[in-house]
């Protein structure tokens, strides 16, 4: 850290065991990608921000929308029409000037791209809303050799895991988890069946911590775990799954 504005800052985390000075300076000193800049990747680019993650690249390729401000916090009324991508970063200058951003505004279509994005970063965190894309940013992960952290949500509903084959032995890949691409029209998207906004919020937030906690090093991250949230039961479960090959 550099200055009495961080310190006092980070001050929480500074004193906070399992962080502390070492551990902010990780995350100063972290280079982290974020796909989706929306209902997830609002609360992962808000607490990163705050954290002081010292590099964050927002990439996506939409615009805001005014159906998009039911959950994607990082926006505002005034930014309908705009980036998502540079309403995001435009967030993260005004709540942490030490904060550098990175913007990538296309969709990111194919492995070449996944890879040059992933290679330049020390973490994912994948927050987009379709199994292809998370296919895609899966592999580039596993290939580049960098954690990523995946979430998604459906109507109440939310999950999140970690793949990280690289960390460990046996750790499991994306392929461990989903042997078999599902077919995309039997999955509900949200602008058929819907999505609480909060329940965004709660799934967003635990890809942060995931993150977070990967950055500095503490507790024991999601990996070969997959945390399942029912909003409507207010209830948390867990599935494990290992590495199949």
């Amino acid at each position: 850290m550099s200055g009495a504005d961080e310190g006092d800052r980070y001050a929480r985390h500074i004193v906070l065991k399992g962080v502390g000075g070492p551990g902010q300076n990780k995350l100063r000193a972290a280079r982290v990608l974020i796909v989706g800049a929306g209902g997830l990747g609002s609360p992962v680019i808000q607490y990163l921000a705050a954290a002081g993650v010292g590099q964050l690249t927002i990439a996506d390729g939409d615009s805001v929308s005014l159906s998009n401000l039911q959950r994607q916090v990082v926006h505002d009324t005034s930014d309908v029409g705009a980036s998502k991508a540079d309403s995001a970063a435009q967030f993260v200058a005004a709540l942490n000037p030490h904060v550098g951003v990175t913007v990538h505004r296309e969709k990111i279509k194919d492995s070449e791209a996944a890879l040059a994005l992933a290679g330049a970063h020390d973490f994912i965190v994948e927050c987009t809303d379709n199994f292809s894309s998370r296919q895609l940013l899966a592999a580039a992960a596993e290939q580049a050799r960098k954690p990523m952290v995946s979430g998604a949500v459906v109507m109440f509903d939310g999950q999140v895991t970690v793949f990280a084959p690289h960390m460990g032995v046996g750790n499991p890949r994306f392929s461990d988890l989903y042997p078999s691409a599902p077919d995309e029209t039997d999955l509900p998207a949200c602008e058929t069946v819907g999505v609480l906004g909060a329940t965004t919020g709660v799934i967003g937030t635990l890809m942060a911590m995931e993150a977070i906690k990967l950055i500095v090093g503490t507790g024991e991250p999601l990996i070969g775990r997959l945390l399942l949230y029912d909003g409507r039961a207010a209830k948390f479960t867990e599935m494990t799954y290992g590495r199949r090959r």
